[in-house]
């Protein structure tokens, strides 16, 4: 587990980083321990507005992209290519306070330690904070990086809406942070990122550090069901058209191949909505999402294909009729091997318990890893949860993996 200081003495100031963390999660705190930001909400506003004013405070020069990414720099000797740190302050709908803000707030104070400690580098380093990395409000999730990096256009981000029909654009105008910097990619040294793993591998292993060595491929689909309304009680069974029951044969189907796929395939019906969701009447249409996972993209295309079969053979036993798009894909991403050594470096620094390991959520760095060399620092969800108010870290593995991450940037920032 986590020690109480590195092995060379340089280590960050655990105290002022909880008090941080602790003022910061005040904002959007839910009755039951967790916190409701979702992305460009009025607590996301308020959340935004404490995060500049610490970075302004902190000496550093921000910057607002037309995305609302909030990114602040600080300058190094020279004017070389610089290392990005960070991740993202929007949450899931009654979501956990780690989730993100690890590795915002440890950002800052990764250089603020280097502030503390009088420590120059040859390289500027920025903090960043990406917008709507959930995707739990404006689909799809990693919007703000996505269209840094090019994956997705301003104009399309800018269109998204939420079930209110809320534009993205315009949610950003309404709070304030629709920036005038432009969203297109630096020239960027690398992109070190430290987040809370959102599993079990490192909390049943009693280990205090992942040293993430990439990401799982996934697909997200949405599939819809059409069948035919009709009273529940005189219609016999035998001339029923339910588009429940064949979305229930789905789901039970992709469980048992996802179950059955592979080491690591994972596969979830995450939202279903039914309608007319009456008591008394058989449900018409129903549409819901699947998501695909797995760190084989091969083992991710085989199970789409089996899965949108399912779909077509359940809408014909049913008498139903049925739809299905891929919404969401993403290659697995394998990281970059000079970042991966440095962070592993930089643990053995520190003297944290740590492994290499591979992720099963998606990330900012996900889309960072397309244009320039990422790395990744897990630190342990107790008891695998995250997503939710129970998510809880441990402060002293929060503590160490800012302090990993202090060592593997003041590295990278000396290249």
């Amino acid at each position: 587990m986590a020690t109480d200081g590195t092995r060379d003495g340089l280590a960050v100031d655990g105290d002022r980083l909880r008090r941080r963390f602790d003022a910061f999660n005040e904002i959007g705190a839910t009755d039951r321990g967790g916190v409701n930001r979702p992305a460009l909400s009025d607590a996301n506003a308020r959340a935004r507005d404490r995060l500049v004013e610490w970075l302004r405070e902190a000496g550093l020069d921000v910057r607002i992209d037309e995305m609302g990414n909030v990114f602040g720099r600080r300058a190094g000797s020279e004017d070389a290519a610089p290392v990005l740190l960070g991740s993202h302050v929007d949450s899931q709908y009654n979501g956990g306070r780690f989730d993100g803000v690890v590795g915002v707030l440890g950002a800052l104070e990764v250089v603020e330690t280097l502030d503390d400690e009088g420590i120059e580098t040859r390289r500027p380093i920025e903090v960043v904070a990406w917008s709507n990395e959930e995707g739990v409000r404006f689909q799809p999730d990693m919007l703000g990086s996505g269209v840094y990096t090019g994956r997705f256009d301003l104009d399309y981000a800018h269109d998204r809406t939420d079930k209110s029909g809320r534009r993205f654009g315009d949610e950003l105008d309404r709070i304030g942070y629709r920036g005038d910097g432009p969203c297109v990619a630096d020239d960027l040294h690398c992109y070190l990122e430290l987040h809370v793993e959102q599993g079990p591998y490192l909390a049943e292993r009693d280990l205090s550090v992942g040293v993430v060595e990439g990401v799982y491929g996934f697909s997200w689909l949405n599939a819809r069901f059409t069948g035919a309304a009709d009273h529940a009680g005189p219609t016999p069974m035998d001339r029923r058209t339910d588009a429940l029951v064949a979305t229930a044969e789905v789901i039970l189907a992709t469980r048992r191949l996802t179950a059955t796929g592979g080491d690591d395939l994972v596969g979830t019906v995450g939202s279903v909505d039914v309608s007319p969701n009456a008591i008394n009447v058989i449900p018409e249409t129903v549409e819901f999402t699947l998501d695909v996972r797995s760190y084989d993209n091969a083992a991710v295309d085989e199970a789409v294909d089996r899965i949108e079969r399912e779909i077509e053979w359940a809408g014909e036993r049913e008498g139903a009729d049925w739809a299905v798009e891929e919404i969401m894909r993403v290659d697995a991403s394998t990281f970059d091997d000079d970042c991966v050594a440095t962070i592993e470096a930089a643990a053995e620094t520190v003297g944290v318990d740590h492994v290499r390991m591979v992720s099963g959520a998606g990330h900012d760095a996900n889309y960072l890893n397309e244009i320039c060399p990422t790395g990744m620092i897990f630190v342990p969800s107790e008891g695998g949860v995250s997503h939710t108010e129970a998510e809880y870290t441990e402060w002293t593995d929060v503590v160490g993996g800012v302090d990993v991450l202090l060592h593997a940037t003041l590295s990278k920032a000396r290249e």
